[in-house]
């Protein structure tokens, strides 16, 4: 009786060992499927190949004829041959602004990614400066052109202004001034200045008529809400691009085939 007592124990022991194993071999597994998962959505989100739509998600406006996107670091790596090749209702993007440079020394950490991957495929491409208003203008372009390396075919350069940076506009006036004449002085080209409808209304008006503008205003239909000639208007920032994971803005260019074509730097 006490031997049979005894094998009775071990084959009780043997069983409770028997069941942990399962449990461990169980929560590995359901780790490892879990772990697979995760991965999966890691590989979907950021391998731009597998950003795909049906349309680019907002009303294109259907008067202009050439259409455009601008793109910086937020965008991150981009598939730009599905960029290229994408087409909705015979629209296809023909340019894109890529972000290159920020204040005195900032540089975005995929314009050269982006100049790289767009001159592979002969997509046309330009660059902007984010100007700070508090920064010295004239070493801000310097900035721009020693990172930029624009060249022949490229559109010419782009300095978006937006805030103050708690400046008075008359200091910000002077220094975009003095930024707008280095890289005109530099390239031979009138550099083209980006603002919204608003903030060149209230702070720069007349003062900058002479120079191309690519204005941002989104929600109009037909054209952005300004009293002077543009150059590109970017009017949405919603939309979707295949080989884009982000959200993307969008932009047309105020003119023909030709025009576009004499805008290329020379």
């Amino acid at each position: 009786m006490k031997k049979q007592a005894k094998k009775s124990k071990s084959r009780s022991k043997n069983k409770s060992k028997n069941k942990k194993w399962i449990w461990v071999v169980a929560i590995v597994i359901v780790g490892l499927i879990n772990a697979f998962i995760l991965y999966s959505i890691y590989v979907q989100k950021t391998n731009p190949m597998e950003a795909k739509y049906n349309s680019f998600g907002i009303v294109i406006p259907a008067s202009y004829a050439i259409h455009g996107i601008d793109v910086s670091f937020y965008q991150e790596n981009i598939h730009w041959p599905a960029v290229q090749a994408m087409q909705v209702n015979n629209v296809r993007l023909r340019f894109a602004f890529l972000k290159a440079t920020q204040g005195l020394d900032k540089t975005d950490k995929q314009y050269q990614r982006n100049r790289i991957k767009t001159k592979e495929i002969g997509f046309p491409i330009g660059a902007y400066h984010y100007f700070i208003a508090s920064k010295n203008g004239k070493e801000q372009a310097n900035h721009f052109i020693k990172i930029a390396q624009l060249q022949k075919g490229d559109l010419p350069p782009v300095v978006d202004v937006e805030e103050l940076y708690g400046t008075p506009p008359n200091t910000m006036r002077k220094e975009l001034q003095e930024c707008l004449q280095a890289l005109e002085q530099a390239y031979h080209v009138k550099p083209i200045i980006y603002s919204s409808a608003s903030f060149y209304k209230t702070y720069l008006g007349n003062l900058f008529d002479g120079y191309p503008l690519w204005v941002a205003h989104y929600f109009a239909t037909e054209r952005p809400r300004i009293n002077r000639p543009f150059l590109f208007w970017q009017h949405s920032d919603q939309g979707r691009v295949n080989g884009i994971h982000a959200k993307v803005d969008f932009n047309i260019f105020n003119g023909d085939e030709a025009a576009f074509n004499d805008l290329l730097m020379k």
